[in-house]
């Protein structure tokens, strides 16, 4: 027997007594997602507001320091050539290369790359020194600066000590203070784990699932050596046009930031890879946070490991120039191992001068280095006659570059209002989703009598709401009512929209519109809070939905059609409707767009409670709809629901029968996301609150705020 007791406390580091309950019953619901930042995990005090700080924040003497630091050797981490830039620029680069188009997830706007798992990746090898050596800067301006901020500003700073105009910078991104939930980074169980077999992000002829942009678990796009390590510059063009095309980039932004990103700085691959030791989260308590801790042999400097791939890829590595472009496209290129035995290029017969020197020794040289995606610029078609562009025009090279960074770093921040600082450009670009200002001082009492007597129904005017502002994703601050993007291309075709029923409600408010001289954005929404106050009336509670004036109109011109596809719904559990059948089960799909629209589990609950009794089911369909009162705000749907004299059974797929157990007559129906409020213990207490008799104006008032903050979750 062990001399070694067993802890006998339930915690984390006891793994035989600390199962979860989903290790215990993986079916279940997990609704840790709609509450992974509750305050309590926030060390700032409530009152903290980012942007008031950022107000008192010296960003010219903050710049300064930034730039100084670049050149400023620290002899635990010395600088590769001496310049930090290059792992500034790697540091930024991954925290921005995370996102991905189809959920908007991922990015540098909440300063994640601290914490596991990202903080640990093996792409993301020996970050953990770059915002170390930043932190000295970090608690100089303390609460001024959010590490969010901070890396990608390093990054753009980095870019101009080298001698990049830079397109521009906005301060605004707010920390998280803890590891991220809702991000799904794939179904391996292995770092690194190549293509094929069951837990493939791939299927068919090497097409990537979504919503996933990066080739494997543990990389932040595609694989230098080539795809699953095997190098082929043209099957790697194929990974590359497609893993940054869901980070929203084309041909020529994806040639730009791959040869700007390889332009400065240099890979580390020269030792054995054997003598790291384990990533962050698994590295001993000694180590104080640091990961991949060499303490075989000498691990720093010349000897690091990061890649495993070794050298530059340019003559100067620190400066910005069109040496990239002159390397790759007017020298031959063989496929060599690294010290640490990664597949690399490296130049045929190339002149001495052409060569960088040793990153700590500047008498020595070394051959520059291509990875496979590199060869991609050269050896795809399209990409080498971008290449050839860039490297004939190197003032063109560099504003696409500047402006592809700009974009590759702001991309999940949302629209420029929320954008701060004196280097926010003035252009409004596409993609940052443009919206007009819309009118604040207008009668609003006059437009909602106008829209009472134009002969809409509750329904028609909540559901047009709804459908409006559900777009919305905290992820990356898109969609949303503002705009009135959904009387426009592609959204007022999408199937979860109604389109016929919704050009009816958009007819009607447009000749408001054109009348009273206010946004259709502002009329959607007046006329969902008109149904909603009309419905609670119906239930007997008199109550103002609050609202909010300012929604501007955006046109067909200031909206990108493909950037806006992605935005789709493909099930709305809110209205009880899915497009098609999923391998995810409905109630996980309804907290995946909960989620995104970052509401909280109480207010999922209470916001579908309301929905189904006042008939905003998608097709009028009766699902759920637990009432005799269709039409008025009330409890009705949680009385019903926990009510014992019915029973459950299922009818056909996703759709069960709500059975009186005296008589055996079927009284309702309803979906899987209708009854999980019944079976999921957590959703139940919630049901049970809003379904005692007490609790019939807390329903109402709840059901409001919840409305309201949808409505407002897009309005800044």
């Amino acid at each position: 027997m062990s001399s070694r007791g067993k802890c006998p406390f339930m915690h984390g580091s006891n793994a035989e007594s600390a199962q979860s309950v989903t290790a215990w019953w993986p079916k279940s619901l997990n609704l840790d997602i709609l509450h992974q930042h509750d305050t309590k995990t926030n060390p700032m005090d409530p009152s903290f507001r980012y942007r008031e700080e950022l107000k008192k924040l010296d960003i010219p003497a903050l710049k300064k320091d930034l730039m100084d630091f670049m050149t400023n050797n620290q002899e635990w981490w010395p600088a590769d050539f001496g310049h930090y830039g290059g792992l500034m620029i790697r540091m930024a680069w991954h925290a921005a290369g995370t996102y991905r188009i189809a959920d908007g997830r991922g990015g540098a706007g909440t300063g994640n790359q601290r914490f596991a798992p990202l903080n640990s990746w093996p792409d993301n090898a020996n970050l953990d020194k770059a915002r170390r050596l930043l932190w000295p800067i970090k608690k100089k301006y303390g609460n001024k600066i959010s590490w969010a901020d901070l890396i990608v500003l390093a990054g753009t700073i980095a870019y101009e000590s080298m001698g990049l105009k830079t397109f521009g910078f906005s301060f605004g991104r707010e920390d998280i203070w803890h590891p991220e939930k809702d991000v799904y980074w794939g179904s391996e169980k292995q770092w690194l784990q190549k293509s094929g077999g069951q837990d493939s992000r791939y299927s068919g002829d090497r097409d990537l699932e979504n919503p996933l942009a990066a080739v494997m678990m543990g990389l932040i796009y595609v694989n230098p050596e080539g795809v699953d390590g095997n190098p082929d510059p043209i099957k790697t063009a194929r990974d590359i046009r497609e893993t940054f095309r869901r980070m929203a980039m084309n041909d020529e932004e994806t040639v730009a930031l791959t040869a700007g990103g390889h332009t400065v700085g240099k890979a580390h691959g020269n030792g054995c890879a054997a003598n790291l030791g384990p990533a962050p989260e698994a590295a001993p308590v000694e180590d104080q946070g640091f990961g991949w801790v060499n303490k075989q042999s000498r691990g720093i400097g010349s000897n690091t490991i990061t890649s495993g791939i070794e050298g530059a890829w340019t003559t100067n590595p620190t400066k910005w120039n069109n040496e990239y472009f002159y390397l790759l496209l007017t020298y031959d290129w063989e496929l060599k191992k690294s010290p640490a035995g990664a597949w690399q290029y490296e130049p045929i017969n190339i002149k001495e001068e052409d060569k960088p020197v040793d990153a700590e020794n500047s008498s020595v040289r070394r051959n520059p280095i291509m990875t496979d995606a590199d060869m991609a610029m050269k050896m795809d078609p399209v990409y080498n006659k971008i290449s050839q562009r860039f490297y004939k025009d190197h003032t063109y090279f560099s504003e696409v570059f500047a402006r592809a960074w700009f974009k590759l770093t702001h991309r999940d921040m949302g629209p420029k209002s929320r954008y701060f600082g004196p280097d926010v450009p003035k252009e409004d670009l596409i993609w940052q989703d443009p919206i007009p200002a819309g009118r604040k001082d207008y009668d609003i009492a006059a437009v909602k009598t106008k829209i009472k007597n134009m002969g809409l129904s509750n329904s028609e005017m909540i559901t047009t709401a709804w459908d409006s502002a559900r777009t919305y994703r905290g992820s990356d601050k898109r969609g949303g009512s503002n705009g009135a993007r959904i009387r426009l291309e592609p959204q007022r075709n999408w199937i979860g929209n109604e389109p016929q029923k919704l050009a009816k409600v958009l007819a009607v408010y447009e000749k408001i519109s054109a009348e009273m001289g206010v946004s259709i954005a502002d009329i959607i929404v007046l006329g969902g809070n008109i149904g909603i106050e009309q419905a609670a009336e119906a239930g007997g509670f008199t109550i103002v939905v609050p609202f909010t004036p300012g929604r501007g109109d955006a046109t067909q011109l200031m909206t990108d059609i493909e950037s806006f596809a992605v935005l789709e719904p493909l099930a709305d559990g809110y209205r009880n409707w899915q497009k098609q059948e999923y391998l995810v089960t409905p109630e996980e799909l309804l907290l995946d767009r909960t989620q995104l629209m970052r509401l909280t589990a109480k207010e999922m609950t209470v916001l579908i409670g309301g929905m189904r009794v006042l008939g905003a089911n998608h097709g009028s369909t009766k699902h759920g709809v637990f009432t005799d009162h269709e039409g008025a705000l009330s409890n009705d749907f949680f009385i019903n629901l926990t009510d014992m004299q019915y029973k459950w059974v299922p009818s056909s797929a996703n759709i069960y029968d709500v059975v009186e157990r005296k008589t055996g007559k079927k009284k309702w129906t309803a979906t899987r996301v209708d009854l999980v409020f019944g079976s999921n213990a957590i959703l139940r207490a919630y049901a049970e609150v809003y379904a005692q008799d007490d609790n019939k104006r807390k329903f109402v008032e709840d059901f409001i705020a919840a409305w309201t903050k949808v409505m407002n979750a897009d309005h800044f």
